[in-house]
């Protein structure tokens, strides 16, 4: 058989790499590829290409999809857009590459094009036995208000992933927390499109960084679990353009992620992976998005009406519709050959389909290197980076003086102290994880047991525990000091022993998972959860607070948490979900070894019932009735006082702001805030400078937005300049009659701040 092979090869001075590209014709499909050195040059394009010091890579990849896709049969590119059944599940029938995990795709070996094996990765890699890093989860990510910190983060779940084989990763939730008692807060960025948004596309970019696939999801207004798979989420043009289309709109075009995930629910009557203005209007040609729309697990709905939508991957999907497990579940294998033959789906459009998947693979590097399943996992590496993650997330929300003293109850001075008691949340254990397809395996198992999943619960009701204590982390910081361990079930003994101890910590958890949304922010108690909670935390809290000297509350939340309480306790320690070193953050930053520097990324109410759902709506049909006031826009404009706004964090260290300035630039409307930053305190911190823009006036419009932020670090009596800049779009407004952003004109008033309701930010106004 006559070989026809054509290598090109480009040198890309401008990143020191080498990209080889070669493809095969037809007539030499079964034999595969040959020998580079068997293969005659195109000398035209070689000499072209090295000769051009700044190679057109995205022309080149586009250059080997049509290569390879001439060479396809049918079969095979309807092979490529939909997956064979579930690997970590057994469901399906799978050959020995496809490794344990969410999704199988087999690759064409004729052609080069490798398999594709996805797994979870929210806030690790989600597989069983294999000694992964669970990271802190997204949320507390966002807590860290680093993007530098999410791109690395990214990088680090995208490095265990290609070590353990896989080509694509399927964290990257970004779902605003327009409802944060959803099961699913956790694993999300918190309740501002501005902030989700930069984060998603720098944790998108370290993921690239390694050659994996990175994904974003779900694709769109999925805020909530109560029949998440059937709800029709109604919402008009201009909330969904200004909330959470926004922070898809900046993870996707700053990010440039290869997958886009479509979720379960509908949007005003049409599901999403069957929604053509969601996915082609806007994805696909307002945004330029070239890579691959997929679906959520068992969220497509049909064949023609998804494929010309603009669904690209059916997901699952089936390795064999002859099978009974597949009949009236799998669209995009035989009914989609059938659909294609009879013309209901044009070729060019599963041809489109295809080159999305190969482009996505070329560019992220996988046809060229991809992955060697078996490699091992970097735990030192990886629980490093665990640690600083964690140190970075932690916020503190209230730090008063106790009776008597003249220093702020935290950090704790070991040397100081004689006796410790320690409190409830299972601290002599482990800390707290989110549970569903967010979940990180533990390495080492459940460091809590005993509890019991109702074999008849369709959702796993046990929570993990990493293997972590805060209690040993707590006694290697004070090993002078008496540490005393209770549970929590004996509220009045805990009480006494705090009663007699120089600090109390008190630990309060709040589980999380995917398919159940939480009835309540307050705290469980053995009736909201009675699988991980044999006791009523709040009482607990309660009657320490009235007994102890000093008291101190560890939060392991994935949601706001309600505290009747706080009058009444001396500092408030928010950890989320902390991750594999979270009982040694947790220790690191009680003890002032880490000055916190988290903030809030969502608004903690007071009351339920100052959420704009006071309840969980429970009918198919959500209405955003809320418009644009998601989380802090709504106390804002209802005039509402949160118990700790979006954006609060203390340290232990002061700073104050001075001498701000703001300009627009007159060409592209881009603005500068300035202003001096000053440690005014006796300790080294680390500050998250917020700007706020309040636009012109509007009917709907909130009093303000998030629209910049910067962190600056400083050593105690430092003052810094720093300079905040940031697009005018951000500024913007959607037009629902010309379906386009634009910006008013009238004076925007920015103010630097602390958080969204700091009373001592500066202001300083710009005339448009």
């Amino acid at each position: 058989m006559r070989r026809t092979c054509f290598r090109y090869t480009a040198i890309a001075l401008t990143c020191s790499t080498t990209l080889a590209m070669a493809a095969c014709s037809d007539d030499d499909a079964a034999k595969g590829p040959g020998p580079a050195d068997a293969a005659p040059i195109d000398s035209a394009v070689t000499d072209a290409a090295q000769a051009d010091a700044e190679i057109d890579v995205d022309a080149l990849a586009e250059r080997r999809v049509a290569l390879l896709l001439a060479q396809m049969t049918t079969d095979e590119k309807i092979q490529l857009v939909h997956g064979t059944g579930m690997p970590s599940i057994g469901w399906g029938t799978f050959p020995p590459e496809a490794l344990s995990g969410a999704g199988y795709i087999p690759g064409i070996p004729r052609l080069g094009i490798p398999k594709v094996s996805m797994a979870d990765s929210t806030s690790g890699v989600n597989v069983k036995n294999a000694r992964v890093t669970a990271l802190p989860s997204t949320l507390a990510l966002a807590a860290s208000w680093d993007p530098q910190l999410a791109q690395e983060y990214g990088k680090r779940i995208a490095i265990e992933l290609r070590t353990l084989g896989y080509e694509e990763g399927l964290g990257g939730g970004i779902n605003l927390a327009r409802e944060p008692r959803g099961g699913r807060t956790f694993e999300y960025l918190g309740e501002d499109p501005v902030l989700s948004g930069l984060l998603v596309a720098a944790r998108t970019t370290g993921t690239r960084s390694q050659k994996v696939i990175a994904t974003v999801k779900h694709y769109a207004m999925n805020n909530q679990e109560t029949n998440r798979m059937s709800s029709n989420s109604l919402v008009d043009e201009r909330t969904m353009r200004e909330t959470e289309l926004l922070a898809f709109e900046i993870g996707v075009k700053e990010g440039k992620p290869g997958s886009v995930m479509c979720a379960y629910n509908k949007i005003n009557g049409t599901y999403a992976c069957e929604n053509p203005y969601l996915m082609n209007d806007v994805l696909k040609t307002e945004w330029g998005f070239k890579g691959v729309v997929q679906s959520d697990w068992g969220a497509t709905h049909s064949t023609s009406q998804a494929a010309t939508a603009g669904l690209d991957e059916e997901q699952p999907g089936c390795p064999d519709e002859s099978m009974p497990a597949c009949t009236g579940r799998s669209f995009f294998n035989g009914k989609l050959k059938e659909a294609v033959t009879n013309g209901s789906v044009p070729m060019a459009r599963l041809d489109d389909m295809v080159k999305r998947k190969l482009r996505a693979l070329i560019q992220a590097g996988i046809v060229d290197a991809p992955p060697t399943p078996g490699g091992a996992i970097d735990e030192a590496a990886g629980n490093a980076f665990a640690l600083t993650a964690a140190q970075q997330s932690t916020v503190l929300l209230k730090n008063a003086k106790p009776a008597g003293s003249t220093e702020n109850a935290l950090p704790l001075a070991a040397g100081s102290l004689s006796s410790i008691v320690v409190i409830g949340g299972h601290a002599d254990a482990g800390v707290l994880s989110g549970g569903g397809s967010g979940a990180v395996p533990p390495i080492d198992g459940n460091a809590v047991t005993g509890c019991q999943s109702p074999p008849t619960s369709p959702v796993g009701r046990c929570a993990t525990w990493y293997k972590s204590a805060p209690l040993a982390a707590i006694k290697a910081k004070a090993p002078k000091a008496s540490v005393t361990y209770f549970d929590g079930n004996d509220a009045a003994a805990a009480a006494e022993a705090a009663a007699h101890a120089d600090v109390a910590i008190v630990f309060a958890t709040q589980w999380e998972t995917e398919h159940l949304d939480l009835p309540s922010l307050s705290l469980p108690d053995a009736q909201a959860d009675p699988y991980n909670q044999s006791y009523d935390q709040n009482a607990l809290i309660g009657a320490v607070a009235a007994k102890a000297k000093r008291i101190i509350v560890v939060l392991e939340s994935g949601s706001p948490v309600l505290m009747p309480w706080l009058d009444h306790v001396h500092a408030v320690l928010e950890a989320w979900y902390p991750g594999v070193r979270g009982g040694q953050a947790i220790a690191d930053v009680l003890f002032g070894d880490i000055s916190p520097s988290g903030k809030l990324p969502l608004s903690f109410p007071k009351q339920d019932a100052d959420l704009p759902q006071p309840v969980i709506s429970s009918d198919l049909d959500v209405k955003y009735s809320e418009g644009l006031l998601i989380g802090y826009r709504w106390f804002d404009a209802k005039a509402i006082e949160p118990l700790f706004p979006f954006g609060h964090g203390l340290s232990y260290t002061t700073f104050s702001y001075s001498g701000i300035d703001a300009r627009a630039e007159s060409l592209s409307g881009n603005v500068t805030v300035k202003l001096t930053v000053s440690n005014t305190g006796t300790r080294a911190g680390t500050e998250t400078v917020q700007v706020y823009a309040t636009l012109p006036p509007d009917p709907v419009e909130p009093p303000k937005r998030l629209v910049a932020w910067q962190k600056v670090s400083l050593q105690p009596g430092r003052s810094e300049e720093i300079r905040i800049s940031f697009p005018a779009k951000r500024l913007a407004t959607w037009d629902v009659a010309t379906h386009a952003w634009k910006i008013n004109r009238g004076t925007y008033t920015f103010t630097a701040a602390t958080s969204s309701r700091d009373p001592h930010g500066l202001s300083k106004s710009v005339n448009y």
